[in-house]
């Protein structure tokens, strides 16, 4: 489940379980979103964590803590910001590893559970950077991977040209854990060599947008045995009745929202 902490709060994940029982609704939370900006200056990307992301950040004890101790993941999606910095125009490992370190240090003070990417609105070239080239996500990967061990996730929306380069790169299935489809209200299988159904997300959906939509693409995404379905854009208000006919079709259970927790 995205969220878009500049308008909501993210400890509403943890507000959803399913009927009868103590497990959460949503397996992974993301905090939607930091920033890979541009230091023209020292011609160098860098992490950048708004005022809201580094709010919620900061408030690790209400809103990230509870959800993570109701057995959801939290990870923090990395977002371009229209400044030519993104994740597919490293020109070399050490670059990219720079990076990473930056994000592991954001992973580790906050004890988040991993990163997303979503390779949108980079505008690569802008301030005289880079294009994009078939290693750079692969260096990044290498290095987060490398620096966050095996125990965190990596998650990736198929969308951009860190996924069109990475696609049919076997390193890719080894060091991203999941990765989905970025265009909601509709089912769109991605393909990253190596990596089978269990860990792709063909459905995503709005929450509150198109009721039916969504419970067609539940019933798809079970038939067809795809392990995620993706859900965007959690308010603060009670969406229990829209998620509980996802789940129902999932999970065999409705969901209860409960706005004394976490």
């Amino acid at each position: 489940m995205y969220v878009e902490v500049n308008d909501n709060d993210f400890n509403n994940v943890g507000k959803y379980t399913l009927e009868g029982t103590a497990r959460p609704a949503f397996d992974m939370g993301m905090i939607f979103a930091a920033n890979i900006n541009y230091d023209t200056t020292s011609k160098k990307p860098y992490l950048f964590l708004n005022d809201r992301v580094a709010q919620t950040l900061n408030d690790y004890k209400t809103q990230i803590l509870p959800v993570q101790a109701k057995g959801t993941k939290v990870l923090l999606t990395i977002l371009g910001n229209h400044q030519g910095a993104g994740f597919a125009n490293f020109t070399s490992y050490e670059e990219a590893d720079e990076f990473a370190q930056q994000l592991e240090q954001v992973v580790n003070k906050y004890n988040l559970d991993g990163i997303d990417f979503d390779d949108e609105y980079a505008e690569y070239g802008k301030n005289g950077t880079p294009q994009p080239n078939s290693s750079s996500f692969i260096w990044l990967l290498q290095a987060l991977r490398s620096r966050l061990g095996s125990d965190k996730i990596i998650t990736l929306y198929n969308i951009g040209p860190s996924a069109t380069h990475s696609e049919n790169n076997p390193l890719t299935s080894q060091l991203v854990n999941y990765a989905w489809n970025p265009y909601y209200g509709s089912w769109q299988p991605p393909y990253f060599v190596g990596m089978d159904s269990s860990r792709l997300g063909a459905a995503a959906l709005e929450v509150g947008v198109g009721k039916s939509t969504a419970v067609e693409l539940a019933k798809r995404t079970k038939a067809e045995n795809y392990g995620v379905y993706v859900m965007y854009n959690l308010s603060n208000t009670n969406s229990s009745s829209y998620i509980s006919a996802v789940t129902q079709e999932l999970y065999g259970r409705k969901t209860v929202y409960n706005s004394t927790t976490p």
